[in-house]
């Protein structure tokens, strides 16, 4: 099946990024871009890794959050803003919603894991619930935006969305300049694509060569197929990876439109790949990654991509992992 998408209009642009980069200076925290010598040899290269999971509120969703709400009029809107999220984003836009004094409405599933869902309500949000497998999180975040004349603030087909998120590229090929280690590839986890396309947005304009690769799980290569078919393609099902924050039902019209001409490709990570990588992060990195947030650690340590002799980037998106989940990991051998 192939959804028609949204008409896109305006794409963003590397000044909407800089731009994007004022606007969250302050608020939002400059992560390092960390190397470590025991990945280096597995990989048989310099790996070079932007941790996003040190990000304020635990992933890369703040940035693109909080450049689109504190542009939002409160008079306009005087319902404040709705999204409908996962967990990541949800978290993003309770913290920035509460940062430039607006209410906030975020749509979960039930089955996101309950630190999202409480750490969402801590920062603000009233949170409300729906079956993934059977309800249309769209549908229902618009339906309450207009019963409560509140903004609909997207989760990644937004260009002010994408260009929050293109920041985190900005400073890792900066980080990585004055490493001198001029990347050669970068992995970039996605379900919709926000921070995929905004990354790839900063990353080519500072260096055009740079090969750039999406990363998903098994099942949810949404991207990897519609990059080959040139339309966007959907997933068969909505539910079922531990990587539960990329499982949106397909790329988003604005994203695929400003990658589908500009990165390489796309690699598979396995739900046990992902579970060995949150074990490496936590054994030699001494990193907490949420499965989501180490599907581009679970493809260079799976060997899914040439790293010897090369620099590779991957970017560590959250460490937003529900610990019960987290303590049977680390603990299997």
């Amino acid at each position: 099946m192939k959804p028609t998408g949204d008409i896109v209009i305006g794409l963003p642009k590397i000044k909407d990024i800089m731009a994007a980069a004022d606007r969250i200076k302050g608020y939002a925290v400059q992560t390092p871009l960390i190397e470590h010598p025991v990945l280096n040899e597995v990989c048989g290269g310099r790996v070079l890794l932007k941790a996003e999971n040190l990000q304020r509120v635990g992933a890369f969703k703040f940035r693109g959050a909080y450049n689109k709400i504190c542009q939002i009029d409160g008079e306009e809107y005087p319902g404040g803003v709705v999204a409908c999220s996962s967990g990541n984003h949800a978290q993003g836009v309770a913290a920035a919603a509460s940062l430039c004094g607006l209410q906030s409405v975020v749509v979960m599933p039930l089955d996101a894991p309950r630190l999202k869902i409480r750490r969402t309500k801590e920062l603000g949000a009233q949170v409300v619930t729906y079956d993934r497998d059977t309800g249309d999180r769209d549908a229902i975040a618009r339906a309450i935006s207009e019963e409560r004349n509140a903004a609909f603030v997207h989760p990644f087909n937004d260009s002010d969305i994408i260009a929050g998120q293109g920041t985190l590229g900005i400073e890792l090929m900066a980080q990585a300049a004055a490493k001198d280690a001029a990347p050669a590839q970068l992995l970039i986890g996605a379900s919709g694509g926000g921070m995929l396309s905004g990354v790839t947005i900063a990353a080519k304009h500072f260096d055009p060569g740079i090969d750039i690769y999406v990363v998903e799980p098994d099942g949810f290569d949404d991207f990897s197929r519609s990059l080959k078919s040139g339309e966007i393609e959907s997933n068969k099902r909505s539910s079922g990876s531990i990587c539960d924050a990329l499982l949106s039902p397909s790329a988003g019209a604005i994203p695929f439109a400003i990658v589908r001409d500009t990165i390489v490709g796309g690699l598979s990570v396995s739900d046990d790949e992902v579970r060995k990588a949150v074990r490496f992060a936590f054994n030699e990195l001494k990193l907490v990654l949420e499965p989501s947030g180490a599907v581009t650690l679970a493809a260079l340590l799976s060997g899914k991509l040439q790293t010897k002799n090369l620099v590779s980037v991957a970017i560590l998106s959250g460490g937003n992992i529900d610990p019960d989940l987290f303590s049977e990991i680390i603990r299997a051998s």
